[in-house]
């Protein structure tokens, strides 16, 4: 059986492995699920629609699978799943999806420090960080390995890319560019390729090169967005960091306010 704290309380229809550790002074609803090798630290509450795999760490005071925060939902059933070998720390709050059966997502392997807040409908992929005090607004999605600096606030539907950097104190409206460092205090501005993500990723130097001029005529440039990539595709290599840049670029045109997944 799972190791449980006798000052705690652990719903009867909860499911936990038996390898699971829960600290003092915890809280799970009924309907839980929490993987093998996972260990609540104490005054963690797990709520109800909440589905937890294995070897995740919950800090203290950590509240996982929260009510939405939206007026819009009036208790439909909703749901949260974290996958595995996740870290929250102290004080992190992830809600529930907002609409009836759907589902905030966190994957694999993923550090979140504390106060960080993911919103309804959020889906973090994997191996991504969160520095203490990110507010991740409700729609949004965060691809995998991103790094977001602290005290950095988020607004809905912002989709940030694979392997972007978002420096501290941020406020980020518009969607991020994978691949790229970005700085929104005031006015979000891409500054750069992410240099050392993509070498720590083994991603080849030409291919840096490449990334790097295609940054520099989509957002260094006076051109227009879609001049900009017609330019990119004509004159830079084809690796596949640019296409995938490129075809991010495409959503993002075609979606609302800089946001490609609002329509």
């Amino acid at each position: 059986m799972a190791k449980v704290h006798s000052s705690s309380v652990v719903d009867r229809k909860a499911d936990l492995a038996k390898d699971v550790v829960v600290g003092p002074l915890c809280y799970i609803e009924p309907g839980v699920k929490v993987g093998p090798g996972s260990v609540l630290d104490s005054n963690v509450t797990i709520k109800k629609g909440t589905t937890i795999g294995a070897r995740n760490y919950f800090g203290q005071g950590a509240i996982i699978g929260g009510d939405p925060q939206d007026r819009k939902w009036h208790g439909e059933p909703t749901f949260l799943e974290i996958g595995d070998d996740n870290h929250f720390r102290e004080y992190v709050t992830v809600h529930r999806a907002n609409n009836e059966g759907g589902r905030t997502v966190v994957g694999d392997r993923n550090f979140l420090m504390a106060y960080t807040h993911l919103g309804h409908n959020v889906t973090v992929q994997n191996d991504v960080t969160m520095a203490n005090s990110v507010g991740v607004s409700g729609h949004c999605t965060i691809e995998d390995f991103v790094t977001i600096g602290g005290m950095t606030g988020i607004h809905q539907f912002v989709r940030i890319g694979r392997l972007a950097m978002v420096a501290g104190m941020s406020g980020i409206v518009r969607d991020v560019p994978p691949f790229t460092l970005v700085e929104g205090r005031g006015d979000q501005k891409v500054q750069d390729i992410n240099a050392v993500g993509l070498r720590r990723m083994g991603i080849t130097q030409s291919s840096r090169l490449a990334l790097h001029k295609a940054i520099k005529l989509l957002f260094k440039s006076q051109l227009g967005l879609s001049k900009a990539m017609e330019i990119v595709r004509r004159e830079v290599p084809s690796t596949p960091e640019v296409e995938e840049l490129l075809q991010f670029m495409e959503r993002v045109f075609h979606g609302k306010n800089g946001r490609g997944d609002q329509r």
